[in-house]
């Protein structure tokens, strides 16, 4: 669980990074520009990044599964090379994902300059096209399905079988634990994948700008600012060492 975390926690930290800055500057500057490169290269690292981060969770989903569901056996369907196999095959898979969407935006021509988003999105860029976007509509929806989906259909059925086992447990304490933790996480990544969901799968004609902004706020800034709060600041250690440092801060003072 920890050595996805560490992948969790650093993706969140760029996908944050590649996005609020930008936002910052158009909130606090005069200046609203942003290069075509730069708008690209944005666009790039937040699909990448996100791709990542809905393979990434589903892979934390299974885990969650095989060491509630197989204890026993969770050493042996875990091992490590697996789980670094199913890191690397989430990082390559957004990668891909991103070269594949990104080559698809930038052989379209644009007839407009002005983005009414706080950074470079793909619906956005898209209603800025010349021509017609049917089938690169067509390619990108298939594209973000299997990455979004997919991932979000997994997951459900991990939670599922989850549940499951935890109602065989016998002990009160121990059900309200597993369901307190597995909610959490739940609200997360329901957030995540039906705000991603709602921006990328919807036609292109019926996306709102104005609805768009605010939902994109979701999967940008709030999941992963929920993110530390939801995996770690239940963990007894944590917890711990949380307030350590919250009771070495005060005497400080």
């Amino acid at each position: 669980m920890y050595f996805f975390l560490c992948h969790l926690s650093f993706l969140d930290l760029c996908y944050t990074t590649s996005t609020v800055p930008q936002l910052l500057i158009n909130l606090l500057g005069h200046d609203h520009t942003i290069t075509y490169d730069s708008c690209v290269a944005q666009l790039f690292t937040v699909l990448a990044l996100g791709s990542t981060d809905s393979m990434l969770l589903a892979v934390m989903a299974f885990d969650c599964y095989a060491a509630v569901c197989r204890p026993l056996h969770y050493m042996t369907i875990m091992h490590p090379r697996l789980c670094f196999s199913l890191a690397i095959a989430s990082w390559s898979g957004g990668l891909v994902n991103s070269l594949i969407q990104t080559g698809l935006m930038m052989a379209m021509p644009l007839c407009g300059n002005h983005l009414n988003h706080f950074f470079c999105e793909m619906p956005v860029f898209l209603k800025l096209a010349c021509e017609d976007t049917g089938g690169t509509e067509t390619k990108m929806f298939v594209s973000q399905a299997i990455i979004l989906v997919f991932p979000a259909a997994l997951i459900l059925g991990s939670y599922a079988h989850i549940a499951k086992a935890v109602l065989k447990v016998k002990s009160m304490a121990g059900r309200r634990k597993a369901f307190g933790t597995c909610g959490s996480h739940l609200l997360v990544m329901s957030l995540f994948y039906g705000s991603t969901i709602y921006t990328y799968l919807q036609p292109i004609g019926s996306y709102s700008e104005s609805e768009g902004k605010f939902v994109a706020l979701f999967y940008t800034i709030i999941t992963p600012m929920l993110n530390p709060l939801t995996y770690t600041l239940r963990n007894k250690d944590v917890k711990g060492a949380l307030c350590k440092m919250l009771r070495r801060g005060r005497d400080s003072w």
